[in-house]
């Protein structure tokens, strides 16, 4: 009997936890990250020019928290396409779904916020 209390218990954790979930981002600062720590103290400065100069490196968003997530590859395509598409000349301001994975999100959307 115990051990089914401790089964129970167990599944019932694990389902409460939705690890893996999809998050959003709403209107974040999005950056290159060769340039993330020189710009984290003021994201908004950093410029569109920079950001596509520094691409190769790939793209993330400074969350509301000041840590830095970096963008998997489909994300990393999705932003270097927006900036190219964008007027903007810095505040690059964008709004983010995806499934976080330690310090990267596996991008689902990535979409202009400006």
């Amino acid at each position: 009997m115990k051990k089914l209390a401790y089964v129970f218990g167990a599944l019932l954790i694990a389902s409460s936890m939705q690890l893996g979930a999809a998050e959003t981002w709403t209107k974040v600062s999005m950056v290159d990250t060769m340039c993330a720590l020189k710009v984290k103290a003021d994201p908004d400065k950093h410029t569109r020019e920079c950001a596509l100069q520094c691409a190769k490196g790939g793209f993330g968003i400074v969350a509301a928290d000041g840590t830095y997530l970096k963008f998997d590859k489909a994300g990393n395509d999705q932003a270097t396409a927006l900036l190219k598409a964008s007027k903007a000349a810095d505040h690059i301001r964008v709004t983010v779904t995806g499934t976080r994975k330690g310090e990267t999100i596996e991008v689902a959307s990535l979409q202009a916020a400006n």
